[in-house]
This record gives C-alpha cells, sequence and structure tokens, in this order.
C-alpha cells in the first residue's frame, strides 16, 4: 500500500518545472557521451534551465514485452518495432515537462523518418481522448496517440519519472534513456541518437 501510495510522488518528480525547453548546454561530458566514451550519467541542461540526466545504466537490456493501445485500439508491443532502431518516450498530458518537449519529439519524428521509429506512449488513465485532445491543440502530427492505461510501462521501468525516453537498438536492446525533458531535435541529440546505429 506505501509503494502504490508513493508511486504518485515519484512519477511526479519530474514534472515540477513548467518551462519551455530550447536547447541544450553543450558540455565535455554530454560529447563524450555522444562518441560513446562515457557510461555515467550525465546532466543535460536547457537552456531554459529544465534539466535531464542521461543514463546507460541499464545499456543491453531487452525492451519489454507488454502491449499497450495503438490509436486505433489494436494491441501494440514495442517488439512490432524492431529491425531499426527505436526512441520511447513515456509521458502523460497532466506532466508540464512532457507536454513542453512534444513538439520537439514530435519534430524528431519527421526528421528521423525512414532511420528510426519515434513513439511516445501516454500513461493517462483516461485513455486516448486526452492525448488526442492535446496533440490537436498543440499541432502534433507526426506521433500516433499510443496510450498505457494500465501502465505496463511505467510499471516495468521502475522508479523512472516523467518524461522518461529510453533508446533501443534496432535488436530492442536499450543504449540509454533519459529522464526529464529536453529539446529533442537538436544536434547534440542526434549524436547521442546515432549510438543505436
Amino acid at each position: 500500500m506505501i509503494l502504490l501510495l508513493a508511486l504518485p510522488a515519484v512519477m511526479l518528480a519530474g514534472c515540477d518545472k513548467r518551462s519551455e525547453p530550447q536547447g541544450q548546454e553543450k558540455t565535455a561530458a554530454s560529447n563524450s557521451a555522444a562518441s560513446g566514451d562515457a557510461k555515467a550519467d550525465i546532466t543535460l541542461e536547457s537552456a531554459s534551465g529544465m534539466t535531464a540526466v542521461l543514463s546507460y545504466a541499464h545499456h543491453g537490456s531487452a525492451a519489454p514485452s507488454g502491449s499497450f493501445t495503438g490509436a486505433d485500439g489494436r494491441d501494440v508491443t514495442l517488439s512490432d518495432f524492431a529491425g531499426r532502431p527505436l526512441l520511447v518516450n513515456i509521458w502523460a498530458t497532466w506532466c508540464a515537462p512532457c507536454k513542453a518537449e512534444m513538439p520537439t519529439i514530435d519534430a524528431l519524428a519527421e526528421i528521423e523518418a525512414g532511420n528510426m521509429s519515434v513513439i511516445a506512449v501516454s500513461q493517462d488513465l483516461e485513455g486516448r481522448a486526452p492525448v488526442r485532445a492535446f496533440f490537436e491543440q498543440s499541432g502534433i502530427k507526426n506521433l500516433e496517440p499510443y496510450t498505457d492505461t494500465d501502465n505496463m510501462l511505467l510499471s516495468h521501468y521502475q522508479g523512472i519519472s516523467l518524461p522518461t525516453t529510453i533508446l533501443y537498438d534496432s535488436g530492442g536492446k536499450e543504449v540509454w534513456r533519459v529522464q526529464g525533458g529536453l529539446e529533442w531535435n537538436d544536434e547534440e541529440v542526434a549524436a547521442l541518437l546515432r549510438e543505436a546505429d
């Protein structure tokens, strides 16, 4: 029971900033991470002050096998995206940093079309209605409104805060994960994404 009461507090911990991200600070640590040399956690900071943590702690872990729901109501699993790299964003419409970064994830989905799959899976318990409304209001056009009302993904990635974004290679193995909001369509992120190639 205590764990169930603590879960919302843990999830909200990443959702306490309400400023819009405007690009990451370029640091020696993040540049060495982009080349694949660093394996320690690295803090990334946007120009607006939002911060995120890049972690390789789960490098090589297999993607979870549970299902979530597509826009048409069909069951979907991460293995449905096998064969090329996959970027999975775990988010919710009630999470301010999640909403702030979503337009850049949408832009990244367009930039990376053909190279990798980019998906955003909402943890909203109300299902697709709030996700579709947010996508329409924000002009999100390259992402499908995937939903995980059972919080299967959130349960698999125990202890994460929202937003969390995980990069998988084409074999379904984790490369890295980022907890916190970022500008996903900038050059620094492009270098990090190439680590899945």
